[in-house]
């Protein structure tokens, strides 16, 4: 992929986020939810909840400033996402990656990667750092997970 900075980091994480659709595009709710690993929250649709998560927090909650509407929910069970992505439809799990996804651009569109945004109260980080470092942890997960 030729282009800048931007362009390569975004580039490469809407192919990543394309091939977590492609591959649950399709499936019951059956088999979305089927367990092939020893965790029984680790299914396709436990990992798209999780996902989602992941990109609500950093691209909402950390880079747009919006509540944690997960926070509560988080410290009652750590593994909130995965139970809450077991009662919901794959479509719906989808479509709400997909939202996620999509406000992600938005939010990163408006603003400059030497823009900051303060974490957990520790020294600011750069629009750049939240994208690069996103870049790896979700080919991480997702390669990890559901290639």
């Amino acid at each position: 992929m030729a282009g800048d900075e931007r362009t390569q980091l975004t580039g490469f994480l809407d192919f990543l986020r394309a091939s977590v659709v492609w591959k649950c595009s399709g499936l019951t709710d059956e088999q979305a939810r089927r367990s092939l690993l020893p965790s029984e929250l680790t299914t396709i649709a436990g990992l798209l909840g999780h996902l989602t998560l992941v990109e609500n927090y950093w691209f909402r909650v950390i880079l747009d400033g919006q509540p944690d509407e997960w926070a509560d929910a988080l410290a009652l069970d750590r593994d909130a996402e995965f139970r809450a992505a077991h009662r919901t439809p794959i479509e719906r799990l989808i479509a709400d990656y997909q939202a996620e996804t999509a406000l992600y651009r938005e939010v990163v569109a408006a603003r400059a990667f030497d823009d900051t945004v303060v974490f957990k109260e520790r020294e600011p980080l750069t629009v750049r750092w939240v994208v690069a470092h996103h870049r790896p942890k979700s080919a991480e997960e997702i390669a990890r997970h559901l290639v």
